[in-house]
């Protein structure tokens, strides 16, 4: 009778790790799915120290170090006021690239009434009670305001010379906002790490035009990542009803919103004037209908076998992952993974150890770690 219910015991333990650690089908094999850490509050970013560890902060207005065995620190402190609301909160968050060193990060939120975008640099202090030291704000977005919160959210990449990438989403206001060279609305902006403006900004010197813009003509960027291979910088962004875009950002390019797309308004109504403009770039890639893309991370790990130089991108309205396979600067195929997970994934980051991990936008946020399955 003990051996019998020794068998039990074991079973209903292998059935609790396989309903905890799901597995699913890919080109690469089948991929377990472990859940890392529970708990979070519509986590938005991850950044891992160098000690393994992962820095997340949650779109309420906090950050947190999370343990590999999934223990989540109390909230660090010295985040700044964060208006949180509808879409907008705290969001990104990313290492500076002599972090190790000087302890410096960058992260964006929302912090005024209007929705406005602001980029504050500090210093980690992760220990016991971590918080943040030296906090400076070092840009603030400029122009109108957003009716609710709507298409706020920030994105941030560090160049290879140190300088700042920001994407800045439209404000889900008057549309022409994001060709107006006086404001930084539906911009991507670049800055120095203390916030001062690069002379060599294509925008440097012109009469009405704000210093810090790089790029024109975005819609709601939510994607931003240097690709190792060949160090382009890559974004993307939500259109409307279709119309989410892939962009290869270059300086001083005007990539079409609201002019071209690829879209339609919300009602129904046709919004651009066509999809091609001369002076106007095309996206690399395009989803129509919208999966509402998130965050984006090129794979470089050994993990995956055959996935090297993939382009990963969250999906929040389609739940998913998508993987896009690269040949240089052209997209030519799409897989699309974890359809069956039912979860909006906010971000996606390689690991130090070569395994893929996301980050799931709702009010019981997890933090999911995906490898090949044993």
């Amino acid at each position: 009778m003990r051996a019998f219910f020794i068998a039990v015991l074991l079973a209903a333990c292998a059935a609790t790790a396989r309903a905890a650690d799901p597995v699913f089908p890919s080109s690469a094999g089948d991929i377990a799915i472990e859940t890392v850490a529970r708990g979070l509050v519509h986590p938005w970013s991850l950044a891992f120290l160098p000690d393994g560890r992962m820095l997340v902060t949650e779109r309420p207005g906090r950050m947190r170090i999370v343990t590999r065995d999934g223990t989540l620190s109390p909230p660090v402190a010295g985040v700044p006021p964060v208006v949180a609301r509808s879409q907008a909160g705290l969001m990104d968050v990313a290492l500076d690239r002599g972090f190790a060193q000087n302890r410096t990060l960058y992260f964006c939120f929302n912090a005024d009434a209007g929705f406005n975008v602001a980029v504050a640099r500090a210093q980690l202090d992760a220990g016991t009670a971590p918080r943040l030291d030296a906090v400076t704000i070092i840009f603030r977005q400029q122009g109108p305001p957003s009716p609710g919160g709507l298409n706020v959210a920030c994105r941030i990449a560090q160049s290879a010379d140190g300088n700042l990438f920001v994407a800045l989403g439209d404000h889900f206001g008057p549309r022409d906002e994001a060709q107006n060279l006086a404001n930084t609305i539906g911009k991507i902006v670049r800055i120095k790490p203390d916030g001062a403006v690069p002379p060599d900004n294509p925008f440097v010197g012109r009469a009405g035009a704000r210093p810090e813009i790089w790029s024109t003509g975005h819609r709601n960027p939510q994607g931003l990542a240097f690709n190792p291979a060949g160090g382009k910088l890559w974004e993307q962004e939500h259109g409307p009803q279709g119309g989410d875009e892939i962009n290869i950002v270059e300086k001083g390019k005007n990539y079409g919103w609201p002019v071209i797309g690829y879209g339609i308004d919300y009602s129904g109504a046709r919004i651009h004037e066509s999809t091609h403009k001369p002076g106007m770039e095309q996206p690399v890639w395009h989803w129509t209908p919208s999966i509402a893309p998130s965050g984006m991370a090129f794979y470089t790990g050994d993990q995956f076998k055959g996935w090297k130089g993939s382009l990963f991108n969250g999906a929040l309205k389609f739940q998913l992952l998508s993987r896009l396979t690269l040949d240089g600067d052209k997209v030519v195929k799409e897989e699309r993974l974890l359809q069956g997970l039912r979860e909006r994934i906010r971000d996606v980051r390689q690991g130090p150890d070569g395994a893929l991990y996301l980050l799931t936008d709702n009010s019981a946020g997890r933090i999911l770690r995906l490898a090949p399955a044993k």
